[in-house]
């Protein structure tokens, strides 16, 4: 499998221990070079800066189509750089899927016909697979710690499809 990943999974995921998570459900993950960016080339202290830069099962990869990414940022509202590398790098890869959890990202990334799957449905998926016992426990430490906003309706689906 293919899998494509924005920087907020992997953000996120790291700012709560659990990065590990995503290379126990999909081997690995290619993240573009403008989320590589967003992660380690700033003045800031980013969780997961370190991991992308020394996990073997993250790879950076550089977009071929530099146009298309421009296209997107320049035709699609509030879509950074990193959300449009990484869309554009999922179509050239042909992903079976994309991590991304930015709403505008995602209806963009939606109309090129790819396969996407946020922060949440990973946590579902990780628990559907014995991964991890809850999805609440995790969900309450993204918003606790990592400052994930999640609407009281979407939290409460998430947990219903979790069975908790």
């Amino acid at each position: 499998m293919i899998i494509v990943s924005d920087t907020s999974p992997i953000t996120n995921l790291a700012a709560i221990s659990q990065l590990d998570l995503l290379q126990k459900l999909y081997t690995g993950i290619i993240i573009p070079t403008a989320v590589y960016n967003e992660m380690v080339k700033v003045n800031k202290v980013v969780p997961g800066a370190i991991e992308v830069q020394t996990l073997p099962w993250i790879k950076k990869q550089v977009v071929v189509d530099s146009q298309r990414v421009i296209f997107i940022q320049e035709n699609a509202e509030n879509i950074d750089l990193g959300e449009a590398e990484a869309i554009i790098l999922a179509l050239e890869l042909k992903a079976d899927l994309l991590l991304m959890d930015e709403c505008r990202g995602r209806i963009v990334a939606s109309s090129y016909g790819l396969q996407i799957i946020g922060l949440l449905g990973v946590l579902l998926q990780a628990k559907r697979k014995n991964l991890i016992p809850s999805v609440k426990i995790l969900m309450d430490q993204l918003i606790e710690q990592a400052d994930f906003r999640v609407s009281n309706q979407l939290y409460t689906t998430i947990l219903q499809s979790a069975g908790e």
